[in-house]
């Protein structure tokens, strides 16, 4: 596929992926859409890679649905996700196969890095991270209500699991804008760093120490162990998956590396 609304690149075991339209401030489009999915497809499965961070082209992350996407969807009277009949398919399985929620599926930890305006289907992107990053000054919205539209991508199912009941109602009813640094406190985010520069810096320093300080093994399977619990809520299957998961890791060349690294008092070599 030719990209012309997201680039990527991957460095030193983590590749960044950029939505890249600046001269519309990252506004989504299905372009756009095809490309995210398409690219985070890409790097899933790739050697090498293990962490995926997502940011915008500055100025902006992404102000959410481009204008011009909008006033066709009145002239249809329906929504369009601008997918085609057969779309690249990352992450996803059980339940987990609808946009955002298969980046909860996702094999490699996705990291936010909001270095800007985010708003509507972008911020819905965002809640389905893995880790988030923002800058104090970035604006955010839900954006929807002052459309005349209700809750999209589902941020009624994340909102209340990152900020409470009481303040994803307030954003999904209002769609007032708040900054990184208003909701610094909030649990939406894992920092809340000065400018975009430095929230993409930040966002890139954790990716990195996840690639060279823990088993890529240990990650995914944590990750699968995360967005399994969300949805089944079932604490004693939860320790029974993890007995046995932490057997079998006991089997693994990554396991024995940690445990030597730690008996040697050494950085593992993962």
């Amino acid at each position: 596929m030719e990209l012309t609304a997201v680039r990527y690149e991957v460095v030193d075991r983590v590749a960044t992926v950029w939505l890249h339209r600046p001269h519309r401030h990252n506004a989504w489009t299905g372009t756009m859409h095809a490309e995210y999915r398409f690219v985070m497809a890409e790097l899933e499965h790739r050697d090498g890679v293990r962490a995926v961070v997502v940011t915008g082209t500055p100025p902006a992350f992404s102000v959410g649905g481009d204008s011009q996407a909008l006033a066709g969807h009145a002239e249809r009277g329906a929504y369009d996700t601008g997918l085609g009949p057969d779309p690249a398919r990352p992450g996803g399985g059980d339940r987990l196969d609808a946009d955002f929620a298969w980046q909860l599926g996702y094999r490699l930890p996705i990291i936010a890095a909001v270095n800007g305006g985010c708003a509507g289907v972008a911020l819905a992107l965002v809640t389905f991270c893995d880790l988030r990053f923002v800058a104090a000054d970035a604006k955010l919205t839900t954006a929807a209500p002052k459309l005349g539209l209700p809750a999209e991508y589902g941020l009624s199912w994340t909102l209340p699991r990152l900020v409470g009941a009481t303040r994803a109602a307030d954003l999904l009813l209002s769609g007032r804008v708040v900054t990184g640094a208003e909701t610094a406190e909030w649990g939406l985010w894992n920092g809340v760093a000065d400018d975009g520069e430095s929230t993409l810096a930040a966002a890139l320093a954790y990716a990195r120490s996840l690639a060279v300080s823990t088993g890529g093994r240990a990650v995914e399977v944590t990750k699968a162990q995360l967005a399994r619990d969300l949805l089944r809520h079932d604490p004693a299957a939860s320790v029974d998956d993890s007995i046995r998961l932490l057997g079998e890791a006991m089997a693994t060349a990554e396991y024995r590396e940690g445990v030597a690294a730690l008996r040697e008092k050494r950085p593992p070599r993962f």
